[in-house]
């Protein structure tokens, strides 16, 4: 009872700090979602999360997640879960049947398993592309003509049930400002050009921002931050 009241008063005082940025960042209050990343965490924690009204939750490994989401499923049916970890091909099928959505497509042999995977038990799953913006991160595409070629692979009917929602970074970890926010404005700057090249997808899912640097990624027009410790507390590994 004491972790559900801990979580359950994390989770409101993480979307406060969420509101709050919106306001001084001068959005409408909302327009941030929060994805609580519930890795290394029992399944109890997340269910008393989802029991607070929590409904997006992260995880980074599919086999961790594998073991905890189709009891939560069970009780929460209004829960999605986003896979935020790099991806496996070998794990892709078993990633199909628990999540809604992929964040950390990083390359298009990805999304070729995605759709094989999919297309097996007939279920549509959102995709992010995953950007590489920041030096100590090495996943993720290494550039927006390498985003391109993908748009154009699922723009011919290549893959019918992916759906691009927008678009996932993670900023160098440093203290330094001005990486983190030269991070998530090239991610923006990315997502408003592939936005006008490609108008028969929206695109404008924008995932950036962790414990650290979300206020800052909400400034420059975050519209998920992905949140672990400050919700669940230390992970326990």
């Amino acid at each position: 009872m004491e972790e559900k009241f801990c979580i359950s008063k994390n989770l409101d005082l993480v979307s406060e700090k969420i509101h709050e940025a919106e306001r001084n960042a001068g959005r409408k209050e909302g327009s941030v979602r929060l994805l609580a990343v519930s890795k290394f965490h029992p399944v109890d924690s997340v269910f008393a999360a989802a029991s607070w009204g929590q409904t997006l939750f992260g995880e980074n490994r599919v086999q961790e997640a594998s073991g905890k989401f189709p009891e939560v499923f069970e009780k929460y049916p209004e829960v999605k879960l986003h896979i935020i970890g790099q991806l496996q091909t070998n794990k892709v099928k078993a990633a199909v049947k628990i999540a809604d959505t992929i964040q950390s497509v990083d390359r298009l042999d990805l999304i070729k398993e995605i759709e094989k995977q999919a297309s097996k038990i007939n279920r549509v799953i959102n995709i992010f592309f995953e950007l590489h913006t920041g030096e100590e991160s090495k996943s993720g595409f290494s550039s927006k003509e390498e985003i391109v070629d993908a748009l154009n692979y699922i723009a011919e009917g290549n893959a019918p049930h992916v759906v691009p929602k927008g678009f996932m970074t993670m900023a160098p970890f440093t203290e330094d400002e001005a990486l983190v926010r030269k991070s998530f404005v090239t991610l923006r700057t990315v997502r408003d050009e592939l936005q006008s090249s490609f108008p028969q997808f929206d695109l404008s899912e924008l995932s950036m921002g962790m414990s650290g640097d979300y206020e800052i990624a909400i400034e420059e027009g975050s519209t998920m931050v992905r949140v672990g410790t400050a919700i669940f507390g230390e992970r326990q590994y």
